[in-house]
């Protein structure tokens, strides 16, 4: 058996911080077009990072090519399955939007960006990844061996 990726935490949050920017303008940008384009975006992003890799999203290209050069190797690296999966709860929630967005449902919309700009947040500035500790949970509950 393959050991999993390992990631810079510090990339994650640099991801997130962007990730909330986004859905940041997604509330605040009045601009139906504006708003959908932006959410495709996020949507796009997301999908990359939860189906083709953490590493392959263009977030973490950016904090890859432009942060971590100057901070200097992490300290330590953490394990790729629950921030993987965080991007796949954070695709839900963008995506859920962005459909309510296109189908006139625009109080739905802005609370599903809403509740994926809080998870965002929170990673972003103290390091709690809401889709991690979910991920965690759901692995206490899954059999051993699975």
């Amino acid at each position: 058996m393959s050991q999993p990726t390992q990631v810079d935490p510090r990339g994650l949050r640099v991801v997130a911080g962007i990730t909330a920017a986004v859905l940041a303008a997604v509330l605040a940008i009045p601009s139906e077009p504006v708003r959908i384009a932006l959410l495709a975006v996020q949507v796009a992003v997301f999908a990359i990072a939860a189906f083709v890799g953490l590493t392959a999203s263009p977030y973490a290209k950016f904090h890859a090519a432009v942060v971590r050069p100057r901070l200097g190797p992490p300290a330590e690296l953490e394990d790729s399955r629950p921030p993987r999966f965080a991007q796949l709860v954070g695709l839900t929630f963008t995506a859920v939007a962005l459909v309510a967005l296109l189908t006139g449902a625009t109080t739905a919309a802005l609370v599903a960006t809403g509740l994926a700009l809080v998870a965002a947040l929170l990673n972003a500035a103290v390091g709690l990844c809401l889709g991690c500790e979910l991920y965690l949970v759901l692995r206490r509950f899954t059999p051993v061996g699975t």
